[in-house]
């Protein structure tokens, strides 16, 4: 089986190739710099990081926190790790603006979809705010979604999933840990448990209902390597049912990974 686990050649190469792809992507959009969401996890780091050594004092952070549902040591972390590294950030409390959105939608409130769309408001509201930045001063937004989220599905459309740029879209969430080791980014930052930070105590891989180390592995046995479920599982010492878990819900997430289609009446020459 092919080995998740990047040598440091391929790390340092990794690392370059982003950082070259964040500064090229802005000088061609003509854009004065980058703003991102900060969060206070390994993700968000590692984007942070590498867009400062693309683009120097041109990127900036939004620390957006919800009060009662985002964990108060993620907040200091990102404020932690912004200054150490000099990026301008600022800090915007989201609740004022998830109660506004409420008012006006009274049934938000009603209910297990109630919840969950509530939940992805707070994503929504997220991207809102960096695209508020960004076309206020003229910027390009940086998205921190990795490989395992984005053929998970695991991201909300038009939320933590609306971005300009994907810098470590190609690399899974094993190998950002990994990277992010590499780079020198806290262990703090790199070990704590992944949370969207969506409701007061979610964590990621208790959603998923397995380990991104789990995860990461049968995607690249049956999307990467082509092997069969029974294969993989076999391969992987996991049992059958984990496997055609993980292959459903990539199939099953297809649409977030697709713009929304045109319907043709007038053109069939798909322009």
């Amino acid at each position: 089986m092919g080995d998740l686990v990047l040598s440091e050649r391929e790390l340092e190469r990794c690392a370059e190739q982003i950082a070259g792809a964040i500064r090229s992507f802005v000088e061609d959009a003509g854009a004065a710099g980058a703003v991102m969401g900060l969060s206070g996890g390994v993700d968000s780091a590692l984007v942070a990081y590498l867009g400062k050594e693309a683009l120097g004092e041109d990127i900036q952070a939004l620390i957006m926190p919800r009060k009662g549902v985002t964990r108060e040591e993620d907040v200091a972390h990102a404020i932690s790790f912004a200054e150490e590294q000099g990026i301008r950030y600022r800090v915007i409390e989201l609740s004022r603006a998830i109660e506004a959105v409420e008012e006006g939608y009274p049934d938000m409130m009603e209910g297990e979809k109630g919840f969950l769309a509530r939940a992805n408001l707070c994503a929504r509201l997220r991207m809102v705010y960096n695209y508020a930045v960004a076309n206020t001063e003229g910027l390009i937004v940086l998205g921190t979604g990795n490989r395992t989220e984005l053929m998970l599905g695991y991201f909300t459309k038009y939320g933590d999933g609306g971005a300009d740029i994907l810098p470590i879209g190609d690399l899974y969430k094993t190998q950002v840990r990994q990277l992010a080791c590499h780079l020198g980014i806290p262990g703090c930052i790199v070990e704590k448990p992944p949370s969207a930070g969506l409701w007061q105590g979610q964590t990621d891989e208790e959603e998923l209902g397995e380990s991104y180390e789990n995860i990461d592995r049968v995607l690249h046995c049956v999307f990467d390597l082509g092997y069969r479920v029974d294969q993989t599982a076999e391969e992987l010492g996991l049992d059958r049912s984990v496997v055609e878990g993980i292959c459903h819900r990539v199939r099953s997430n297809e649409h977030k990974r697709r713009p929304p289609p045109v319907v043709r009446v007038l053109s069939n020459n798909g322009i």
